[in-house]
Order: C-alpha cells, then sequence, then structure tokens
C-alpha cells in the first residue's frame, strides 16, 4: 500500500510541476516572440523570459499576472549589490487611457517615486504592453562587464492620480528579491543579510519610539499631574515623575539614533516629515532635561515661569510623540493589528487621563471647601474670646 500511495504521489507532483512549468515556457506573446529560458517566480506572480546572446546582451520579457491600470510594475538587475538600493529598474505604467508607458529608473534611496533616469548600462529595445490582465515589458540589455549573473528585484505598487506610491511591505512585496543566472537559468530566490539587517533596525527603532515617546513620555506627565493631588504621594510623585520622563528619554535617544542612519537612506515628503518631527523631538526632550537641572526652587519667583515653561513644552513634546508615531507606523506599513494595539494604548491612556481629572478636580474641590470651612471656625473662636466677630 505504502508503493502504490508513494507512486500516486510522485505521479502528482511531476504533473503539477509539468503543468507548472507549461504555464510558463508555453506561453504565447502577442509578437510570437520565443524565449529559451523562463522562470516563474516566487512572489507576485511574476515570470522571467529571456534568449542570453553570446555579444553579451540579454532580451527579456518581465510578465507580471493579473495587473490592474492602477499599478506601477518594476522589474530591476542591482549591478553592485542586492536588494532596492542601487537597482536598475525597467517600470512600466499603465495610464487613464489605457496606454502603457515604460521607462528607466536608478533606485538610490528607499524614498524614490521611481523617476525617470538613464541606468548604468545600456537598454538599447524597451516597450511594454497589456495583454489579456497581464502587463509584459519587454527590454534588450547589454549586460555591464561581460556578467551574466545579477542580483535582481521585482517589485508592484499602486498608482493614485497618475503617481506612483510606495508599494505594499507585505511578505510578498519584501521578498521579491533574488539572483539570476543568463547563461545557466539558474535563479536563487530571496534576499542577502543587508536587506533583512535593514529590516531588523526599522523595526528596533520603531518600537523603541514607540515605548518611550509614545507611551512613556504621557505615562510620565501623568504622574506628575494626578499623583501629586494626593498628600500621601509627596513627594513620591516627583522621583516616579522624573524616573520615568528620563528612562522615556534614554530610550527615546536610542530610537532616534537608529533613526539617523535609517533618515540617511530614505527621502520623500512622508520620510523628511517624520524625520524633521523627530529632529524638534530630541530637541525639545533635551531642552526638558536641563530644565530639571536648573529647576528654581518652590519659593523662588522665577519658578511660576518655570513651571509654565516646563508643562508646555511636556504638552507640546506628548502631542508631537503621538503625532510622529503614527507617521512611523504609515512608513513601516506594518500588519494593522500593531497600529490597532498603539491606537488602544492611546485611547486607554485617554480615558484613564480624564477619570484622574475627574478625580483630581473633586479632590481639590472638597480639599478648598474643608479648608474654607476650617477658616471659617478659626474666625468664629476668635470673634467669641473677644478677638474678633464671628463671621
Amino acid at each position: 500500500m505504502g508503493k502504490i500511495f508513494n507512486m500516486f504521489l510522485y505521479i502528482f507532483i511531476s504533473s503539477f510541476a509539468l503543468s507548472y512549468a507549461q504555464s510558463c515556457n508555453n506561453y504565447t506573446f502577442s509578437t510570437n516572440q520565443i524565449y529559451a529560458t523562463c522562470v516563474s517566480l516566487p512572489v507576485l506572480n511574476s515570470h522571467l523570459h529571456w534568449n542570453y546572446h553570446s555579444n553579451g546582451t540579454v532580451d527579456v520579457a518581465f510578465r507580471h499576472t493579473g495587473s490592474t491600470a492602477s499599478q506601477w510594475v518594476a522589474w530591476a538587475l542591482n549591478v553592485n549589490g542586492s536588494g532596492m538600493i542601487g537597482a536598475q529598474a525597467i517600470v512600466a505604467v499603465t495610464s487613464p487611457s489605457g496606454a502603457v508607458r515604460v521607462y528607466t529608473s536608478a533606485v538610490n534611496n528607499y524614498g524614490t517615486g521611481l523617476e525617470e533616469s538613464s541606468l548604468s548600462f545600456g537598454v538599447p529595445r524597451m516597450i511594454a504592453e497589456r495583454v489579456n490582465g497581464d502587463l509584459v515589458v519587454y527590454a534588450s540589455l547589454v549586460l555591464p562587464n561581460g556578467r551574466t549573473r545579477f542580483n535582481h528585484v521585482w517589485q508592484v505598487g499602486p498608482v493614485n492620480n497618475g503617481v506612483l506610491s510606495m508599494h505594499s511591505m507585505s511578505p510578498d512585496n519584501r521578498n521579491s528579491v533574488g539572483e539570476v543566472d543568463f547563461i545557466t537559468g539558474q535563479m536563487r530566490a530571496g534576499g542577502r543579510s543587508g536587506d533583512v539587517s535593514r529590516q531588523r533596525r526599522r523595526n528596533a527603532h520603531g518600537v523603541l519610539n514607540v515605548v518611550s515617546w509614545g507611551v512613556l513620555m504621557p505615562i510620565g506627565a501623568m504622574s506628575a499631574r494626578y499623583l501629586k493631588a494626593f498628600n500621601v504621594a509627596n513627594p513620591a510623585w516627583f522621583y516616579i515623575h522624573a524616573a520615568t520622563q528620563t528612562s522615556a528619554y534614554i530610550v527615546g535617544v536610542s530610537g532616534w539614533a537608529t533613526g539617523l542612519k535609517l533618515g540617511s537612506e530614505s527621502s520623500g515628503i512622508k520620510h523628511n516629515a517624520h524625520r524633521n518631527i523627530g529632529i524638534i523631538l530630541f530637541a525639545l526632550g533635551t531642552l526638558q532635561v536641563f530644565a530639571l537641572l536648573l529647576r528654581p526652587k518652590p519659593d523662588h519667583k522665577y519658578r511660576f515661569y518655570w513651571n509654565i515653561y516646563h508643562r508646555s513644552i511636556g504638552y507640546c513634546v506628548i502631542i508631537l510623540s503621538i503625532v510622529n508615531m503614527y507617521r512611523g507606523l504609515d512608513i513601516l506599513d506594518p500588519e494593522k493589528k500593531w497600529k490597532n494595539a498603539y491606537t488602544g494604548i492611546i485611547i486607554s491612556l485617554g480615558v484613564i487621563t480624564l477619570l484622574c481629572e475627574a478625580l483630581k478636580w473633586f479632590i481639590v474641590l472638597k480639599r478648598k471647601k474643608e479648608e474654607k470651612r476650617t477658616h471659617a471656625g478659626t474666625n468664629g473662636s476668635i470673634g467669641d474670646n473677644g478677638y474678633g466677630q464671628s463671621v
């Protein structure tokens, strides 16, 4: 029975592999062009066909199935590295009229808008077309330095009002890298350690900043505002406030430092705004640290102005922190549950703040009422003793 099962399993796998190969190799192009080699890429419903010539040129056809008119499609060789940075891309975009525009774009940073530019190698021929839901890009490449083995990248992203937008950060989009040898036809999927390392730095940057600026800072401010309303919490509230804010600043500086390198590799409106707010937050946070060292004594004549300064800067930091957390989440584009989780934290802190605010005012008003009653009683005693008239 086991041998029979294994035989059927072998037949099934062989049939599947054969049909898979036929779906790639037996594809009929509208130009009737025949390509000697074809590989179905592991993600994003894409296929790469090519003919290699002994003079160091290669004719390629990159095909993305199930393409829509609101998508851009790109395929690229990375001559000197791996991943996105340094990729020499051929981009195809469908216009509202249905015509397909194809052009070249050299990718120099992660904030690219895939602007048109020349490549580091020649592309004497380049056209694109839409056929039965497939977007097909044809190109002839002059391979540099007589090489035939390269890292390559392929990608699909949205087009909004004619503007190419950033592609998704889904696992398929992140894994659309590999290695191709145009002579042997060998294909290796997957990115290199540099791409993984950068993603880890992005994740570390996000976690550090969410914990510090996005969570600890608001909690530290809440401890100062509400704990000191309780007499038993004095002076413990101050040490809790100072410890929380100092921890938030230290962790926040670590997150800010990881963002410096990431910022040098990225550009674009979203990245620039996120970076600029981060610089402002770091500056304001540093001012708060110096404010703590220069804090006047409670009875000092300048203490009133110091309190206004310290609280104003503190609330600005909290508001900017929350705004920048959402900007960062939009750039990282993680799974929706992470953004929902942070939103849940902010809502919870907001509800706790409202409850604490109500409790604080209840305590303050009750305390003032008791003080007024005590003061009235004291005046009455004085009047009874002949030193004044009771009120």
